[in-house]
C-alpha cells in the first residue's frame, strides 16, 4: 500500500481547519463577554441540535427506528440514566430487526 502525499496533506488540512474552528471559538468566547441572554440561550444548542439529527431519520423511518426511539424515552423517564436509556433504545432497536 503506498501512501499518496494528497491523501496526507487533505487529512492534514482537515486537522487544522478543525482545531482552528475550536481553538477560534474558545479565543472569541475569553476576547468577547457575550451578554446574558446569549449565555442562556447556550444552554439550548445542544437539545436543538440533537433534535435536527434525530427527527428527520425518525420521520423517514420505519418501526426500529420508533421502536429505538420509545424505548430510548421510556427508559429516559423512568431511570433518568442515559447510559441505561442508550442501551434499552440499542436493545429495543435491534429487537425489533431481529424479528423482523
Amino acid at each position: 500500500m503506498r501512501l499518496d502525499p494528497w491523501v496526507l496533506a487533505t487529512i492534514a488540512a482537515m486537522a487544522a481547519v478543525t482545531y482552528l474552528n475550536r481553538a477560534g471559538g474558545y479565543w472569541l468566547f475569553r476576547a468577547f463577554s457575550p451578554p446574558p441572554l446569549v449565555r442562556e440561550l447556550q444552554a439550548y444548542v445542544p437539545g436543538a441540535l440533537f433534535v435536527s439529527y434525530v427527527v428527520p431519520k425518525l420521520v423517514g423511518g420505519g418501526a426500529q427506528e420508533w421502536a429505538g426511539a420509545a424505548a430510548t424515552m421510556a427508559a429516559m423517564a423512568w431511570t433518568g440514566n442515559l447510559a441505561v436509556a442508550i442501551v434499552a433504545g440499542a436493545g429495543a432497536a435491534w429487537a425489533v430487526w431481529a424479528l423482523a
